[in-house]
C-alpha cells in the first residue's frame, strides 16, 4: 500500500471518527433532556445542556465557574494519570511474565480473575487503611481499576501470536524472550490498544472514587460536596466536564490507533 492512499485512509477515519463523536454528543444531549421530561425532575436539581452552557459560558460569573470546576478537573486528570500510568505498567510487566513463564500464568490468572471481581468500593476501604489518604491511594485505586482487564486483554494479544512463526524463531535459536521481542508484543499491538481505550475510562473512574473516598480533592469530591449544599450547576457542570474528558480520551487513543495502524500498513 502506497503512502499517499494511507495516508488518505487515515484521514477519511479520522473524519469518520469526528463525525461520530459529534453524533454521539447530541444523542447523549437528546437523550438527557428526554429522561429529565419523563421522570419529571424539577429545574432546580435536573440542569439541561442549555443550563450547563450557560454556567460555563454565557452568564456573568461563568469566567469564574469555568476557573473553579476546569481546575477541579485538571486535579482528577492528574489523578487519572497516576492510576493510569501505574495500572498498565503492572500490567504489561505481569502479561510479559505471563507470556514467559506459563506456570506462573496457570497459578496466578485465576486469582487475577476473583480479584477482577470484586468492586472498587468494596475494596477502597482496605486500600485506604494500607496507603492512606494521599496519592499513593489514588495510584493504587486507579491500578486496581486499570490493572485486570488491561492484563486480560494483554495475555490476550500475547496469545494471539502466530505459532508457525514461534517454531520459526526457535528453529532459529531464538530464546523465549526472542520469541515475546520478535513475535508476541508485535502481534499483541491491537490487544495494547484495546487496553488502552478500556483503561481511560477506568482510569477516571478510580479518580473519582479515590477524590471521593480519600484525598477530598478534584471533581470526584466536588460532586458529592456540592450535591450535600444543593448546589446542583456546579454538580451538572463537574458531570459534563467528566464525561467529555472522558470521550475525547477515548478518542485520542483511538485516532491514535489509527495512526499507527496505517503508519504499519504504508511500511509492509
Amino acid at each position: 500500500m502506497s503512502v499517499t492512499m494511507t495516508a488518505v485512509r487515515a484521514g477519511k477515519d479520522l473524519g469518520r471518527g469526528l463525525v461520530n463523536l459529534v453524533v454521539s454528543m447530541l444523542a447523549v444531549a437528546a437523550v438527557w433532556l428526554l429522561l429529565l421530561r419523563v421522570f419529571g425532575v424539577t429545574s432546580f436539581i435536573g440542569k439541561t445542556p442549555l443550563d450547563v452552557w450557560s454556567f460555563l459560558v454565557s452568564e456573568p460569573e461563568a469566567a469564574a465557574n469555568r476557573e473553579l470546576v476546569l481546575g477541579q478537573l485538571a486535579t482528577t486528570l492528574a489523578d487519572a494519570a497516576v492510576g493510569f500510568v501505574t495500572g498498565l505498567v503492572a500490567a504489561l510487566v505481569v502479561a510479559t511474565v505471563f507470556a514467559l513463564f506459563r506456570g506462573v500464568e496457570q497459578a496466578m490468572m485465576p486469582m487475577a480473575m476473583l480479584l477482577r471481581s470484586v468492586p472498587l468500593v468494596a475494596m477502597a476501604p482496605i486500600i485506604i487503611l494500607v496507603f492512606g489518604r494521599g496519592e499513593a491511594t489514588v495510584a493504587a485505586m486507579g491500578a486496581v481499576v486499570v490493572l485486570f482487564p488491561a492484563l486480560v486483554t494483554i495475555v490476550q494479544g500475547l496469545r494471539s501470536a502466530n505459532p508457525v512463526i514461534v517454531e520459526v524463531v526457535k528453529v532459529y535459536g531464538g530464546s523465549s524472550s526472542d520469541v515475546l521481542r520478535i513475535v508476541a508484543l508485535p502481534s499483541a499491538l491491537p490487544s495494547l490498544f484495546t487496553a488502552l481505550r478500556v483503561s481511560v475510562p477506568g482510569a477516571l473512574t478510580g479518580a473519582l472514587l479515590a477524590e471521593w473516598l480519600a484525598t477530598g480533592d478534584g471533581i470526584g469530591y466536588a460532586i458529592v460536596s456540592n450535591v450535600a449544599r444543593a448546589k446542583y450547576d456546579e454538580v451538572w457542570a463537574a458531570v459534563v466536564v467528566v464525561t467529555v474528558a472522558s470521550i475525547l480520551l477515548y478518542s485520542l487513543v483511538s485516532l491514535l490507533e489509527t495512526a499507527v495502524n496505517a503508519r504499519r500498513e504504508g511500511a509492509r
